[in-house]
């Protein structure tokens, strides 16, 4: 796109000095259809507040990362304008294998839905599906009466998982007491048995038991 508007440029520069009716009727016809592009919204509002530290190039950098990602006017679907649509992302890539006491494996396809731009498994993909797994493992051994408090998510990533491969998610209860329940999460590609993840989540229980 950029490379278009230099273009535009150049024709806009042509256009002022041709005298030739029908080149000027086709540099016109050009730079009309370019200037239709829509240019991308930028992510800062028009009270974000930029240090004069920063040089223009980090803060045209920063904005153009978020601006990628789409954070800014993104309209959403119906569907995921919604209570718990967020889960929405791994439900469908993500089939419990075995469970048992303190333990839950899964297997998980790797689907474009939850890849990144370098075709592996997105970041925050795992993360979701880290705090699925634990929540999962922790209530084979944590009552119903008791509510499951995420307080802290520890992620390890080793190596990547490339986007069509499946993945055995295996979560284990490392302890559980009173107050609070520890679970591990590994993630191994399942053609070759290689760690890629790695993840510690600590689940307070609610409310916390008297001593």
């Amino acid at each position: 796109m950029n490379e278009m508007r230099e273009k535009v440029a150049k024709l806009e520069a042509l256009v002022d000095v041709t005298d030739d009716a029908e080149n000027l009727e086709a540099a016109g016809r050009i730079v009309k259809k370019a200037k239709e592009i829509p240019k991308p919204n930028s992510s800062y509002m028009k009270d974000t507040i930029i240090s004069k530290e920063l040089s223009k190039e980090a803060a045209s950098l920063v904005d153009l990362l978020f601006t990628r990602v789409r954070l800014q006017g993104a309209n959403f679907p119906p569907q995921y304008d919604g209570k718990d649509s967020f889960s929405e992302l791994t439900r469908g890539c993500l089939k419990v294998h075995s469970v048992r006491p303190g333990k839950v494996s899964c297997i998980l396809s790797v689907k474009p839905a939850i890849s990144n731009v370098y075709h592996s498994m997105h970041g925050g993909a795992v993360g979701a599906v880290v705090e699925r797994v634990a929540i999962a493992c922790a209530r084979t051994v944590v009552g119903k009466d008791k509510e499951l408090f995420l307080g802290e998510l520890g992620m390890s990533y080793i190596s990547a998982a490339p986007s069509n491969t499946e993945v055995v998610v295996d979560g284990s209860v490392i302890r559980s007491g009173r107050n609070l329940t520890v679970v591990a999460v590994d993630f191994r590609l399942k053609d070759l048995g290689k760690l890629v993840y790695k993840s510690n989540a600590t689940f307070y229980h609610m409310p916390v038991a008297s001593l």
